[in-house]
């Protein structure tokens, strides 16, 4: 089980800091939402808040563009220290030489879709694909409340993994907290995206473990019968 802390919900002040407060946390990923104000009504971070940031945490940096024309954005991700960059399905007919240009410049190849989108769509991707993020809110901004309906698009895509026999991770990001987290490790959620759910938390490996050890223990692999207690 992956836990990626979500930088957009960080301190935007202290940016450095909080990538370094999140490598010391053990997370295994740190993501990072780019939002360019067109393909979603809000505006975050460009290639050099990736620059700025790759000292400070060791391991993997997840970049999902959330933008209109990602195209242009590919290679100075890269360039910047990017290990993984996702883009949308609803970019429709340039999904496939996305994907092509994301592998070219040597990153991992992440395909995202949003709620209201039919999961169907993703279905001719995934052999080509390391990682499927579900999104469990509409895109655009932190904080927003947990779509229970997204779950079964996350069961759906686990018995396509499974059917294929395919090895791509499934990522979810939005309103993720321990018991959600638990209700999507339980789908066959493997990648778990939370941002104020653990950067509120001053002790923030504390968070990262709990939520792990709970998503873990939901999991297909662990009998995915465990129940979160209440008022966890």
């Amino acid at each position: 089980m992956i836990i990626a802390p979500s930088l957009l919900a960080s301190d935007f002040g202290r940016l450095g800091s909080e990538a370094a407060r999140a490598h010391r946390s053990g997370a295994e990923w740190l993501h990072l939402d780019i939002m360019d104000g067109h393909f979603v009504p809000n505006i975050s971070f460009g290639p050099e808040v990736v620059r700025v940031v790759r000292p400070h945490f060791k391991r993997t940096l997840d970049v999902h563009l959330m933008c209109s024309a990602p195209e242009i954005l590919l290679k100075p991700f890269a360039d910047a220290g990017s290990d993984r960059i996702t883009v949308h399905v609803e970019l429709g007919e340039q999904v496939t030489s996305l994907l092509w240009k994301i592998r070219a410049n040597g990153q991992k190849v992440g395909l995202a879709i949003n709620p209201p989108t039919r999961i169907t769509e993703v279905r001719p991707y995934l052999p080509h694909i390391d990682l499927l993020l579900v999104m469990t809110v509409n895109p655009g901004f932190g904080g927003q409340p947990f779509i229970e309906e997204c779950v079964p698009k996350v069961q759906q895509v686990a018995a396509w993994r499974r059917d294929l026999g395919l090895g791509f991770r499934i990522e979810v990001d939005g309103g993720i907290n321990d018991k959600t987290a638990v209700e999507c490790a339980r789908a066959g959620a493997d990648t778990l995206v939370a941002g104020t759910a653990l950067f509120r938390h001053r002790n923030l490996g504390h968070a990262v473990r709990r939520m792990r050890r709970l998503a873990a223990a939901a999991s297909p692999a662990a009998g995915g019968d465990f129940k979160l207690a209440s008022g966890g």
